[in-house]
């Protein structure tokens, strides 16, 4: 029997199984889009099921992690993918059955996000393993520009295909993709880190529960690089989850003017994957993380708000998803350098949890902001702000969420420049030891 392929060559192959899997997922995603803003025309209803999808996903992330490191990883991304399959299938049984309601995709969303919670830790810390550390910003380049390839793929598959085989033929896709990577995983070697032996006396799983969040409270340097993304997100991610119902309301729910402005975000993505890829990303990591953000909000963002027609959000989108390879893969690879493989998965935990928790409070609020408090003051402006800021964003529908957006970006911006005065943050690759070094 041949030796299973390992290393760099395993990587590639794992990667090349999600790809099919991400280009599944992200159709069934477009199309259930499409189908919820059918059902109930309002923003509220898309932001909620990001929120139910996002909030288990993270609250789960720090149990998740303990877990991972105590079991093997190759298994554990396996058993994620099963389980997120079973969401998909359950959808499609209620799909069939004409019982899908849109508290359904509330449910199989938060369902869908526990099994999430155990894939993303295990993915990354067997990547830690599997390839040189030289190669980790080039191994989250490819990530980033797999999911960015996606991105353009998708909808416009999703876009030919929903008229020749419905929601439920595009789910079925979904779910033979997902089939095709679990056959890619199987066929890998994924090592696993030297563990010491597990403890299992009364509330040892509690101490290695709350043991990354004290990893990272004994290296302020890591936990406020981290802080930087829990504030980032919480604005950024009210203007992003606005995005799609924000396009829908301004053009009567163009469905093909949405997957273009997707489209356009997603070549984006791939295009700052390819030079992460090629590039590496600069020397000091910490350096594209800042600025990254700080070029999101004032070029991404800002400019997503202010303007109100196709090629404005086409350039906009480009420029958001352009940069968060950047961001992320230069973070990832700070990440992946600072902590030894075998606690990965309770720091990066920890770590995603941190970061993210802000992210299904903003998802929440996004929805009645936009519907109660935004759209209604623009539509019919009071008093003289409310008309001023008529005249730069206009009075029809989806004018209240462009100004929501815009402010978004201008407060992602300063996140990033306060970030950059704080020395802790600046010198964190200086002041914290690689893990093979310490």
């Amino acid at each position: 029997m041949a030796p299973k392929p390992k290393g760099m060559r395993a990587f590639i192959l794992v990667w090349i199984g999600q790809l099919f899997s991400m280009i599944g997922s992200q159709m069934t995603h477009f199309a259930m889009g499409i189908w919820a803003w059918d059902t109930t025309g309002q923003a509220t209803p898309l932001a909620m099921v990001g929120f139910f999808s996002l909030a288990p996903l993270i609250v789960f992330s720090p149990i998740a992690g303990v877990l991972v490191d105590r079991w093997n990883r190759k298994l554990v991304m396996a058993l994620s993918d099963i389980g997120a399959g079973l969401v998909t299938a359950a959808i499609l049984v209620l799909l069939l059955t004409n019982r899908l309601e849109i508290w359904h995709l509330y449910l199989t969303g938060a369902v869908g996000g526990i099994f999430g919670a155990f894939q993303w830790p295990a993915y990354s810390a067997a990547i830690s393993l599997m390839v040189p550390k030289k190669h980790y910003a080039r191994t989250s380049g490819m990530i980033s520009m797999a999911g960015s390839g996606v991105g353009i793929i998708a909808p416009i598959l999703a876009g030919f295909l929903l008229p020749l085989v419905g929601i439920s033929g595009i789910i079925a896709i979904d779910l033979v993709t997902l089939a095709i990577a679990l056959m890619f995983l199987s066929i890998v070697l994924i090592p696993e880190p030297k563990r010491k032996q597990i403890d299992r006396a009364k509330g040892a799983f509690l101490r290695e529960l709350i043991y990354g969040f004290r990893y990272l409270f004994d290296r302020p340097s890591l936990l406020y690089l981290q802080l930087m993304f829990f504030m980032g997100n919480l604005f950024f991610s009210v203007g992003y989850t606005l995005l799609t119902p924000m396009v829908l309301a301004s053009t009567g729910g163009n469905a093909t003017i949405l997957g273009s402005v997707q489209s356009a975000g997603a070549i984006g993505g791939l295009a700052g994957g390819l030079i992460l890829t090629a590039w590496g990303g600069p020397k000091k990591k910490v350096n594209g993380v800042i600025f990254g953000w700080i070029a999101s909000g004032l070029l991404g963002m800002a400019l997503m708000g202010l303007g109100r027609a196709l090629p404005y959000w086409l350039a906009a989108h480009f420029l958001i998803i352009l940069i968060t390879p950047l961001i992320n893969g230069a973070n990832q690879a700070i990440w992946q350098s600072k902590i030894a493989p075998e606690v990965q998965g309770r720091v990066f935990s920890v770590r995603r949890f941190i970061a993210q928790i802000t992210v299904p409070i903003s998802m929440a609020a996004a929805g009645p902001l936009a519907d109660q408090l935004f759209e209604p003051a623009l539509q019919m402006p009071q008093n003289g702000v409310e008309r001023q800021l008529s005249r730069v964003f206009g009075s029809g529908p989806g004018a209240g969420m462009s100004l929501m957006i815009l402010l978004s970006g201008v407060l992602v911006a300063i996140v990033g420049l306060v970030a950059y005065r704080v020395r802790a943050i600046r010198d964190v690759e200086s002041l914290i030891p690689d893990h093979d070094e310490a």
